[in-house]
This record gives structure tokens, sequence and C-alpha cells, in this order.
């Protein structure tokens, strides 16, 4: 049988976990339609400083798609974007905006994610 004190030791490190699944999964998560810009160019801005901001991106199948990824930290987990399902890997400067461009040519939802996995954002398209 368990005393008091491991009782709230166990409480306490359910909630770590149920705060740290919310944080790098739920809190904050914004979505933002990419503008149409001239040239038929869909864009849109990331801020990326202790996550991606807007997290949920929404384009147009078959366009072409400008993310431009405003680094706003130096914290190491946030250095690159993953795009696994378009093979994109991508550094990104500490304090300088860098611009991935793809045509996603198949409606769905995409995944992308810092270098280790603990930055989520997502590119919908419809």
């Amino acid at each position: 049988m368990m005393n008091a004190t491991e009782w709230i030791v166990v409480l306490a490190g359910l909630a770590a976990i149920a705060w740290v699944n919310w944080y790098f999964f739920l809190a904050g998560r914004t979505t933002a339609e990419a503008a149409l810009s001239a040239g038929g160019v869909q864009q849109v801005t990331i801020t990326v400083q202790g996550g991606y901001q807007p997290a949920h991106v929404k384009v147009k199948q078959g366009a072409p798609v400008r993310l431009v990824f405003d680094r706003q930290e130096t914290s190491g987990c946030s250095e690159e974007v993953v795009f696994p399902d378009f093979g994109i890997r991508k550094f990104l400067p500490a304090h300088r905006q860098t611009t991935i461009e793809i045509t996603p040519e198949r409606a769905g939802s995409y995944e992308f994610t810092c270098g280790m996995s603990m930055l989520r954002g997502r590119l919908t398209v419809e």
C-alpha cells in the first residue's frame, strides 16, 4: 500500500506528463491561410519562437507555396525545420528569415517539426 508521500509523487508525475503533452501538442495552436501574392504564389510567414506561430497553415492544392520561417531565437531545438513528407530538412539561422517553397500536388495534412521533433506544425492542403 502506498503512503501519502508516494501518492503525491505519483500525482505530481502525472501532472508533469499532462503539462508536457499540452505544451508541445496543444498550446498556442493558431491557423492561418496562406495569402495569394502576385504571380499566384501562396505565402505565409511563420514566426519561430518557442514554437511555430501560426502552427497550422492552410493552402490550396496544386499552387506554389512559399513558407517564410522567421526565427527569432537562438534555441538549438528550433535551428532546423523538417517536412518529412516533402523530403525537406532546412537550417534556420537565428534572427533571419528562411524561405521554403513547395507545390503540394495532393490534398492532405502534412506535419512539419523542428529537427528534434519537439516543435510541431501542420500544413493542410485543400
